[in-house]
């Protein structure tokens, strides 16, 4: 974890599809871009910037979203989103999360997430089942 440090940023791109709708997740009842499906790729691009930085057997885990859904984007849309790591507070990691469409900004909000050690929070899911 030494080399982590704030200002990492992540981006990560989308097309609006059928299996990114919210009539195709069934979300909602019109073909734009589903909320949740905004969320998965702020949480992708959010993971995916940090994870080179984790030391072997470490990883992380979305814990917390505040996010706002404010333009819809129709079917064929390009999605672009943007991470940025603005926060360090010992496992806690804290970023600014944003999502555009050719047209603008279509969601924006903050997304948590604490490192992990991979076997040990497998351990404590196995243990559930138990």
């Amino acid at each position: 974890m030494s080399q982590l440090k704030l200002g990492i940023q992540g981006k990560m791109h989308e097309e609006v599809t059928y299996e990114v709708s919210a009539v195709g997740i069934k979300s909602g009842g019109l073909p734009v871009y589903a909320t949740p499906m905004m969320v998965a790729l702020m949480e992708r691009t959010a993971w995916s910037s940090v994870e080179p930085y984790m030391e072997e057997g470490m990883g992380t885990v979305g814990t917390y979203l505040d996010i706002k859904h404010v333009s819809a984007s129709p079917m064929g849309s390009k999605i672009l989103c943007e991470s940025e790591l603005v926060e360090i507070d010992g496992r806690k990691l804290v970023f600014d999360v944003k999502a555009y469409d050719d047209a603008g900004l279509i969601g924006e909000g903050k997304h948590e997430r604490f490192i992990i050690q991979n076997e040990k929070f497998m351990r404590k899911i196995d243990d559930k089942l138990k």
